[in-house]
C-alpha cells in the first residue's frame, strides 16, 4: 500500500499528475487535502450518521455498471503487499477521503475489532489462504484485548486507527478533541506493539469531514473509506443468518473489481466470518489480495 501512501503525500506539494510506478518509494509527508483529483468518479456506498447501535451505516447504493475482469480460476495468486499500478488512488469518499487502492491488487478491511471470539477465527482463515488484510481498530476494544494487536501484526496484517470508541460525531468535535481521540487509540495500539506502523485513520460510519481528515494527515495517517460495502452489520428483522450470508457474499462477488477496498467487521458479526469462508477462496482465484 506504499503506492496508495506515497501518492497522496506527494500531493502535499504539487497539483500535477503523479507519475505511477511498479514500486513507489514510502511517503516521506501524511495525506493532505490538496491531493491530486481523481481521474475518473466512483460512486463509493456513502455512510449517513447511523443509531449508536449500529456499527457502520450506509444506505443501499446502485451496484456499479461494469464487472469485474477476473482472472482465470486457475490463476490462483499469493496475497501481497503491492500490486501492478492501474492509476491513481482515488480519493472521492466523504472530505476527499481514499476509495481504492491505486493498484490492481484488493483490499480486505475489517472494522471494529478486535473481538475475542470471531478476530481469531478470522485470522486462521486469512492464514489458511495466505492473505494479508487490514484492521481498523477500535481503541477501546485495542485496550482490552493487546494480545489480539500483537497476533494482528505478527500476521503481517495492517493497522487502521477507527476512532476510540466508535464515535459517529467525533469528524464534527473541534480539532483538538479529535486529535486527543486519535492520538489515545494510537497510544492502545503501541501499548500492544510499540512503535506500530499506523498509516490509516477510518472514520466511525464513515463520517469523515475536512477537520478530521486534515488532523489524521498531520498525525501522519491517511482517511481510508471504501468502494464495496456489503453492509454485513445490518442484518433486517426476519432475514435469516444463512441468507444475510448468502447477501453478504453476492454483493462483495457482485461489486468487487481490481483497486477496491472492501469493508466487512469482525466484531460481534459471525455471519461475517461464515461468509468470508466462501468469500476468501473465491476473492484468492479472482484477484490479487494486498495489505494497505
Amino acid at each position: 500500500m506504499t503506492a496508495l501512501l506515497g501518492q497522496a503525500a506527494a500531493a502535499q506539494t504539487t497539483s500535477s499528475p503523479v507519475p505511477v510506478t511498479s514500486t513507489p518509494a514510502t511517503p516521506t509527508a501524511p495525506y493532505s487535502e490538496a491531493a491530486t483529483s481523481p481521474e475518473v468518479a466512483a460512486d463509493p456506498e456513502a455512510e449517513t450518521d447511523p443509531a449508536a447501535t449500529s456499527p457502520e451505516a450506509a444506505p443501499a447504493s446502485k451496484p456499479a455498471a461494469a464487472k469485474p475482469n477476473p482472472a482465470k480460476s486457475s490463476d490462483r495468486t499469493e496475497s501481497t503487499t503491492g500490486g501492478k499500478h492501474h492509476g491513481r488512488p482515488r480519493i472521492n469518499g466523504p472530505a476527499r477521503s481514499i476509495t481504492t487502492t491505486g493498484t490492481e491488487g484488493v483490499a480486505l478491511t475489517f472494522d471494529d475489532g478486535p473481538d475475542p471470539t470471531y478476530t481469531p477465527q478470522l485470522l486462521e482463515m486469512l492464514a489458511k489462504e495466505r492473505v494479508k488484510a487490514t484492521f481498523c481498530v477500535v481503541g477501546t476494544n485495542a485496550k482490552k484485548h493487546p494480545e489480539l494487536i500483537r497476533e494482528i501484526v505478527k500476521a503481517g496484517h495492517s493497522l487502521c486507527n477507527h476512532s476510540w470508541n466508535h464515535d459517529l460525531k467525533l469528524g464534527k468535535k473541534p480539532p483538538k478533541k479529535i486529535k486527543a481521540d486519535l492520538e489515545r487509540t494510537n497510544a492502545a495500539i503501541r501499548a500492544a506493539v510499540p512503535n506500530a506502523k499506523i498509516s490509516f485513520m477510518r472514520a466511525p460510519g464513515g463520517n469523515f469531514t475536512p477537520n478530521l481528515v486534515k488532523v489524521s494527515g498531520k498525525l501522519g495517517m491517511a482517511p481510508l473509506y471504501w468502494q464495496v460495502d456489503p453492509r454485513d452489520w445490518d442484518q433486517p428483522k426476519g432475514e435469516s443468518h444463512a441468507d444475510h450470508r448468502k447477501k453478504i457474499v453476492k454483493i462483495v462477488q457482485k461489486r468487487t473489481r481490481k483497486g477496491s477496498v472492501i469493508l466487512s467487521h469482525d466484531n460481534a458479526q459471525p455471519d461475517t466470518i461464515e461468509a468470508y469462508k466462501t468469500l476468501l477462496p473465491w476473492l484468492r482465484r479472482h484477484f490479487t489480495l494486498v495489505a494497505l
